[in-house]
C-alpha cells in the first residue's frame, strides 16, 4: 500500500487529529465513506432505480 507502515500511517493520523480536531473525524470519515461508495455505484453502472423502456411504459399507459 504505497509503502507506507504503521508508524507512517499512526503519524498522518496525528497529523490529521492536530488539524481538523477529534470532533470532526467521524465527519470526515462519514463524508469519505459516501463518496467512495457513490464512486463504486458510479464505476459499477448501478443505479438505485432501473431505467425503463419507452416500449414498456407505452404498454403500462395502454
Amino acid at each position: 500500500m504505497f509503502g507506507l507502515g504503521m508508524p507512517e500511517l499512526i503519524v498522518i493520523l496525528v497529523i490529521i487529529m492536530i488539524v481538523f480536531g477529534a470532533g470532526k473525524l467521524p465527519e470526515i470519515g462519514a463524508g469519505i465513506g459516501k463518496g467512495i461508495r457513490n464512486f463504486k455505484k458510479a464505476v459499477s453502472g448501478e443505479d438505485e432505480k432501473p431505467v425503463e423502456k419507452i416500449e414498456d411504459k407505452k404498454e403500462k399507459d395502454a
